[in-house]
């Protein structure tokens, strides 16, 4: 299929009509500051849809070609085949002044983003967008958002799955269609900025391994040290920084970068120091020694309590499913000045086993004569914030699911005072969606829902705040990864940031790198990483297969850079699905926040050998800062 002669037909106006380049490339794996490039295909198109450029190569990577049976790619394809530094001028110009265009674009984007450093090289690109994004706003009526699905629900052929060209030309014919949609339901694009970011970045580290051992507690005077304390050093040393803290990982002990009430010990020469660190260790009473001290009790560390190894076990997913088991509801408190440490719901004695819904008609289901709203979506417009946000709770008591935005997916409007004003209803009204007062969440029927709700192959468990419910794995087996993605209306005065701190038993983070957030997007072994989808939608995903011992909670949490608060934000909505692309398990629409300036999300969880998501929405007054310190991260140190 060549697009050289045809049109994208894409929606001929300024918020649609961008030089584009649309990219996807091959890889030796997932890891882009370790794994290697091994094909690429771009494909430019103008404003007017028309196609300006094609080209495509397999790349010599120097390096294993990984999962061959994925891609392909064997040692005899890839051998004389160009090495990336010797066509990435020719791509870094089909690149310039275009928005890169990809299926989970983030991917594609730090791939070509650590060749072009490897190739000593910038990589001219200042916009992205990713058709995953765009189409999670759309929300088509399919069971994932994989390329392949999107291909077949928007009638584009596709020829050879992982054949970079194919899949270019396939990505075109779904933004055809993706734009059509977005320009249909007036959705922003997506559209994520990328500002040149430091060769050092991109170049390949060793993942820093997590302390084996459990922390014991604080240093008692004249004690020894015992393996798992967590230790920090400021100020100057007579020994190199980098010796003190190799002699102490070898032994066992867990080095920190700042000091937080669960520190052992703080080593320092300067007994007067003025440091962060110091003062923050003299607040909590941490001990101080210095480093002779420090040196002389390296000698005879105490064996430690090792981390207990948890397997993960997977819920099996019966069928035909019934509905997911969920564990009880806790209140949660909006807002709290205290340090946040939210423990994870009570569940009776054992394991539920927790079941994903299958296909089922609304017309005659249980579920529907139950709860009246079942598998609807509805968005709520206007209204002071505390009445939206109660319109949205009585959404989820009633069966349905409270929208943030408008979508494809979006069956019924519930209009509040001042909600005619919203920039969308011209385009409800164009649509023909049935409009509804306050009065109808009060006992709506079946005969007054107006127009049905879309079929769908697989429809999300709601989950109410404060909700509880057990990660299955599709046929039992573990997938690559759990994807947990919150949305927002789009914001014209502030922005917001997805952030993950990484737990042990302490309610701690094991080392500062357990806390991603947009200046350090991945753990150190890469196991939970965040992305950017657009700006009103950020992913953190997370391999619980790999996750360290130590790991016991992942908790995800949103915080707003600068004065506004989640009352003018309005509803951040969450969802969790296995993989990038895979149907969402189950989503909640969280906005009891009102003057809070950081959020709790959502937690995940080790219960016994299971793991589980709990729904939080508890708000904090105070910003991320004072977020982070409560998990011992210090970012001002």
């Amino acid at each position: 299929m060549s697009l050289a002669s045809s049109s994208l037909d894409v929606p001929a106006t300024g918020d649609y009509a961008y030089d584009w380049a649309l990219v996807d490339v091959e890889t030796s794996g997932l890891m882009a500051r370790r794994d290697r490039v091994l094909s690429v295909a771009v494909i430019t198109i103008g404003p007017d849809g028309e196609q300006t450029g094609e080209f495509s190569t397999l790349l010599d990577p120097g390096c294993d070609p990984g999962p061959v049976e994925v891609h392909g790619l064997t040692v005899e394809r890839l051998r004389g085949a160009p090495t990336f530094d010797q066509v990435a001028g020719r791509i870094g110009a089909m690149l310039q002044d275009r928005v890169l265009v990809a299926h989970n674009a983030q991917f594609d984007y730090d791939f070509l983003a650590h060749e072009f450093a490897r190739a000593r090289m910038w990589l001219p690109v200042s916009q992205r967008l990713c058709t995953l994004a765009l189409n999670r706003q759309v929300d088509p009526p399919t069971d994932n958002m994989k390329l392949g699905t999107l291909a077949a629900h928007y009638g584009v052929p596709q020829q050879r799955a992982h054949d970079a060209l194919d899949d270019t030309r396939v990505l075109a014919g779904i933004l055809r269609a993706s734009l059509r949609e977005a320009a249909r339901l007036d959705l922003p694009l997506p559209l994520v900025t990328c500002p040149p970011r430091a060769e050092s970045q991109f170049t390949p580290k060793p993942p820093k391994t997590s302390c084996a051992y459990r922390n014991p507690g604080r240093l008692v005077p004249g004690g020894p040290l015992q393996q798992g304390m967590k230790v920090a050093i400021t100020g100057e040393t007579a020994h190199a920084r980098a010796e003190l803290v190799g002699r102490a990982v070898a032994a066992g002990l867990n080095m920190m970068s700042s000091v937080s009430r669960h520190t052992s010990l703080l080593v320092t020469n300067e007994a007067t120091s003025d440091s962060a660190k110091a003062r923050r260790a003299l607040a909590e009473g941490v001990p101080v020694i210095d480093e002779l001290t420090f040196l002389g009790l390296l000698t005879g560390v105490r064996p430690g309590s090792a981390h207990e190894a948890t397997a993960v076990v997977v819920a099996p997913v019966a069928e035909p499913a019934a509905e997911p088991v969920v564990g009880p509801v806790e209140p949660v408190s909006a807002t709290s000045s205290a340090t946040p440490v939210p423990q994870p719901a009570a569940h009776p004695t054992g394991t539920p086993s927790v079941s994903v819904a299958a296909p089922r008609q609304p017309e005659t289901s249980a579920r529907t004569l139950a709860k009246p709203l079942a598998v609807r979506r509805v968005l709520v417009l206007g209204g002071v914030h505390a009445d939206a946000a109660a319109a949205r709770t009585r959404v989820v008591e009633l069966g349905g699911s409270a929208a943030v935005n408008l979508s494809a997916s979006v069956t019924d409007v519930v209009l509040l005072p001042g909600g005619e004003g919203d920039r969308r209803m011209s385009r409800i009204t164009a649509l023909g969606l049935p409009v509804h007062d306050l009065h109808w969440l009060i006992a709506p029927t079946a005969a007054d829902q107006g127009t049905s709700a879309p079929h769908r192959p697989w429809e999300p468990h709601v989950m109410p705040r404060g909700g509880v419910i057990d990660l299955p794995m599709p046929h039992g087996r573990p997938a690559p990864e759990w994807h947990v993605t919150a949305g927002w209306a789009p914001q014209t005065d502030c922005e917001i940031d997805i952030v993950a701190f990484l737990l042990d038993e302490d309610e701690q983070v094991t080392f500062d790198e357990d806390f991603i957030f947009y200046g350090a997007p991945e753990s150190p072994a890469g196991t939970v990483r965040l992305l950017t989808g657009g700006p009103a939608e950020q992913t953190i995903t997370l391999n619980l297969a790999s996750l360290p011992p130590a790991t016991r909670k992942v908790v995800v949490a949103a915080a707003i850079d600068g004065a506004a608060t989640f009352g003018t934000v309005g509803a951040i909505q969450i969802g969790a699905a296995p993989g990038d692309s895979g149907a969402p398990l189950t989503r909640a629409t969280l906005d009891a926040a009102t003057t809070e300036r950081t959020m709790l999300l959502a937690e995940i969880y080790r219960r016994g050998p299971v793991w589980r998501m709990r729904a939080i929405g508890q708000g904090y007054d105070h910003g991320l800062e004072a977020l982070a310190r409560g998990y011992g991260v210090d970012i001002a140190d």
